[in-house]
Order: structure tokens, then sequence, then C-alpha cells
């Protein structure tokens, strides 16, 4: 008779140690090799945020009147719909 735990895994079972395995010699080449996964990412993000933040330095007074039309124009139709 099989035993399982928790979350209903065959305990002691072959194909679960060779998984294991398979996972811990991936896990080590990445740490051997120096390569990481997440940092692709993390440059995207950042270089994202460097261009908008250097958009709103070069474009801020156009920037002011776009903001300040979009919430003319949202206090309208608010008060169109409330009042």
């Amino acid at each position: 008779m099989e035993r399982y735990d928790i979350l209903g895994n065959v305990l002691n079972c072959k194909r679960k140690k060779k998984i294991s395995a398979r996972i811990w010699t991936e896990r080590l080449r990445c740490a051997m090799t120096g390569k990481s996964s997440g940092i692709d990412g993390l440059l995207v993000t950042v270089g994202l945020c460097i261009i908008a933040l250097l958009l709103c330095v070069v474009m801020k007074d156009k920037l002011e009147i776009f903001i300040g039309t979009i919430v003319d124009a949202l206090t309208a139709k608010a008060t169109g719909i409330l009042g």
C-alpha cells in the first residue's frame, strides 16, 4: 500500500527522486555559470522607468496641460452623472 503526504504525492517515489535530482542539477548549473533568469526583466523595468522620467522632465509643460484636460473632462462627466 502506498503512503501519501499532505498534498497527495506518493512518498518514497523513484520518479520524485529523479525530478528532484534534475531540478538540483539545473540550479547548480545556473549557479556555476553565473546566469540569472530574472536580470533581463529587471533591466527592462529600470530602462522603462528612466525613459518615463526623461519624458516627464522634457515634456513637463505639455504634460500639465494634458493632465488638466483629462481632469476637466472627468469633472464635467461626473457633474453630468451626479447632477
